[in-house]
């Protein structure tokens, strides 16, 4: 999916399907976002990974779509992780306390 701000290209693994999420990140495309999360929020027997490599902003909303994320996975017992972070995101994430909760359970 493409959009002006946002890039999402989902690689499907055999034990886990990676959500390549690039551009920005807020209110403007929090629809989209929502609505390519929504199929893979009830796969609960593969590992759903973010990889925010290419992320270039998120804001207050986008933060707010990965906690949904988080919590809808951690309900179902599905794994979810957040790989490859950008470091001023990272920061954003380390400042809001939720750095923790995206890592993957080594």
């Amino acid at each position: 999916m493409r959009t002006n701000k946002l890039t999402l290209r989902t690689d499907n693994r055999e034990d886990r399907t990676i959500v390549h999420v690039g551009g920005e990140l807020d209110l403007e495309v929090a629809s989209q976002m929502r609505a390519a999360m929504e199929p893979l929020m009830g796969l609960a027997d593969r590992r759903l990974t973010l990889n925010l490599s290419e992320l270039k902003y998120i804001d207050s909303t986008g933060i707010g779509i990965l906690i949904s994320v988080l919590k809808a996975r951690h309900s179902r017992q599905a794994p979810f992780d957040v790989e490859d972070v950008p470091e001023h995101i990272r920061k954003l994430f380390d400042m809001t306390g939720i750095t923790p909760f995206l890592a993957a359970a080594e």
